[in-house]
């Protein structure tokens, strides 16, 4: 098996392999729970050449020709489907069409319908290698309408021995016809355990901190560690926001920002309901009796404001005066005042 195959995605991609024989698998789940590196070990377990009863649980082997070709990116049966924006991290090379020449130029996040036209001319040929082809599309949510009207008629009656996969981390914003020709396959969040056992053995210390406010999601909290919000920023990050202390979360990224602000809100809520916080365990409870029907409206409110504010937190803002309103607007919520307008 793929050596750098997440250890939370054995059992799921165990049980993917005896239970899931659709010809496609929208396989969907969080982009930090790596729906792209399960999709990847899936297409290897069934490209494998080593017979299956010598296997582990159907597992590829990771010895055999099939395999290393898998993991070179060069299997003649095997095509990847991805934007421009996630070649490197697909492990292929950078694009070949031209069209990512330009260094000025910021790669493309969509898939195109002359990239899926392309893949559908290899879905049409005789396996050459195994005695099946696989298509990977990641994330399928990225193709345009054209692109996912086009994909349909394949997808409902492939010609010749063909498996599809589809990673995706939003399988709302899929088309229905796509999803209704799939067979759905949830990967869940990491179990908390394995999850810190992995987390410390990358080295991160006070690992439950940064995994706590990371919603769980270790692949993410190893990310906001080595950009520098570690342990400790996470320790501080709810008193700044009391505090409204705006200029110390002035490097954060937007996106990370608004989804902080978010847990945060969520933890205040919980409070108000008599449960213990989640994200941050260690959230003082509000000093003094705030009146609580007041407190959920102000939180929900400005949960609602959070929400809308991140589907825009990757444009290109005023960053001072975008973090300065995130956390004074945070801020009255979480103290039941005034909203600012």
């Amino acid at each position: 098996m793929s050596a750098g195959l997440h250890p939370w995605l054995r059992a799921p991609l165990q049980q993917a392999l005896a239970t899931r024989h659709a010809h496609a698998l929208l396989v969907h789940g969080a982009q930090d729970r790596g729906p792209l590196d399960f999709s990847i070990a899936l297409a290897q377990a069934w490209l494998c050449e080593t017979p299956r009863h010598e296997r582990e649980h159907g597992l590829a082997c990771g010895r055999c020709g099939g395999c290393h070709l898998v993991l070179e990116r060069s299997h003649p049966d095997l095509r990847l489907l991805v934007p421009e924006s996630l070649r490197e991290a697909a492990g292929l090379p950078a694009d070949e069409s031209g069209e990512g020449s330009s260094k000025t130029r910021k790669p493309s996040r969509e898939i195109k319908v002359d990239a899926v036209r392309a893949a559908l001319e290899f879905v049409g040929l005789t396996p050459s290698r195994a005695p099946l082809k696989v298509l990977l599309i990641h994330p399928a949510e990225e193709m345009n309408a054209v692109a996912a009207n086009a994909l349909l008629k394949t997808l409902e009656e492939p010609p010749g021995p063909m498996r599809f996969v589809l990673g995706c981390g939003a399988p709302q914003a899929l088309l229905p016809t796509i999803r209704s020709r799939c067979q759905m396959l949830a990967l869940p969040r990491p179990p908390r355990e394995p999850a810190l056992a992995w987390l410390q053995a990358q080295g991160l210390q006070d690992a439950a901190i940064v995994l706590d406010a990371c919603g769980g999601e270790p692949l993410r909290a190893l990310e906001q560690a080595r950009e520098g919000r570690d342990a400790e920023a996470w320790r501080r990050f709810p008193a700044q926001v009391m505090q409204g202390d705006s200029a110390a979360l002035a490097g954060w990224p937007l996106p990370v920002l608004v989804e902080a602000l978010q847990r945060l809100c969520e933890d205040r809520l919980r409070q108000a309901l008599g449960l213990a916080p989640q994200s941050f365990p260690l959230l003082e409870a509000p000093r003094g009796a705030l009146p609580v029907d007041r407190l959920i409206a102000a939180l929900t409110e400005t949960a609602a404001w959070l929400r809308a504010r991140a589907r825009h937190a990757d444009h290109p803002w005023s960053a001072p005066l975008a973090v300065e309103a995130l956390v004074q607007r945070t801020r009255a919520a979480l103290a039941a005042r005034p909203q600012p307008a």
